[in-house]
């Protein structure tokens, strides 16, 4: 599978990436998931403290632990989660990022963590404070690079500025172009990869996405309107998969370093590493995608 670069870092991952949250609590589950994404060439896994109070962590750890060295993990701080377990507050204190950091490693059985990622943001938060807190964190040995996981782009432009982000997790696909309007070229011109989470829209834009859409729609597509773009996309792409399009659609950005996909089952694995791996899109095909999708736009945090 191929890597690409994330920011100015050392860290080269692989295209498609693991989303940890749909791994679940059963971790002889989890881990028969995660060895099915390592089968496939995946060095990339995204979990967070947030996922099942930390449970989530320690089942990716212990999964990883025999390949440590030849994979990238990253996990995110941030949601602090109150003592009943019923409720979490936004942290993003110094003094909280260089605790958290400490209960991770251990879940995650590590020494150091790859990238270490801020679970929100808001102008509000002491940001100065919150990256003096991952650079010490960086001097200290005990994460590598750190990066943000943002969809407000006042948010993204001022770490852009002020930091030395690796990355910025967002959500990005065919149905929310949001990224592309506001974020992407601040990103690329100050060499931020994008790690893009959400790719196939909460399976809207699988194979079995038609059987997915509801009278809900999704973001500002109405039911017609989803309809409507799955059956374009569809006839025009014709043998080609749905997810395959959705992710080259994704891949095609070179500011985006890696997809992360979440997975429920082995299959699911196959089929995101074989959608990756296909042809990527021409630039007509991609051409065509943005005249048929809506060039959406961030209606807040700008």
């Amino acid at each position: 599978m191929e890597k690409r670069r994330l920011g100015k870092s050392d860290l080269y991952v692989t295209e498609l990436g693991l989303g940890c949250m749909t791994l679940g609590t059963d971790a002889l589950a989890a881990e028969r998931i995660i060895n099915a994404a390592l089968e496939e060439g995946v060095n990339y896994f995204d979990t967070t403290d947030l996922y099942d109070f930390g449970v989530n962590e320690s089942i990716v750890g212990r999964a990883l632990k025999p390949v440590r060295e030849q994979i990238i993990m990253a996990t995110k701080v941030g949601n602090r989660w109150n003592n009943k377990q019923d409720g979490w507050s936004w942290d993003p204190s110094k003094a909280y990022i260089k605790e958290a950091v400490k209960d991770s490693l251990t879940r995650l059985g590590t020494d150091y963590i790859d990238l270490y990622q801020l679970h929100g943001g808001t102008l509000d938060d002491p940001i100065d404070e919150t990256i003096e807190a991952f650079e010490d964190l960086v001097s200290e040995g005990l994460i590598k690079y750190y990066g943000i996981s943002s969809i407000r782009p006042n948010v993204i432009r001022e770490y852009a500025s002020k930091s030395n982000i690796s990355s910025v997790m967002m959500q990005y696909s065919i149905l929310d172009r949001r990224p592309e309007e506001e974020a992407l070229h601040v990103l690329r011109e100050n060499d931020i990869s994008v790690v893009a989470r959400g790719p196939v829209a909460k399976g809207l834009l699988s194979d079995a996405g038609v059987n997915k859409i509801t009278e809900k729609g999704f973001m500002d597509y109405s039911e017609e309107e989803l309809r409507s773009l799955v059956k374009q996309l569809k006839n025009h792409f014709g043998d080609r998969s749905l997810t395959e399009v959705s992710l080259r659609y994704v891949l095609h950005n070179p500011t985006v370093a890696s997809v992360v996909a979440g997975a429920s089952s082995v299959e699911q694995v196959k089929n995101n590493a074989n959608a990756v791996r296909s042809q990527p899109l021409s630039v007509e095909e991609v051409a065509f995608i943005k005249d048929v999708s809506k060039a959406n736009v961030y209606d807040q945090h700008r």
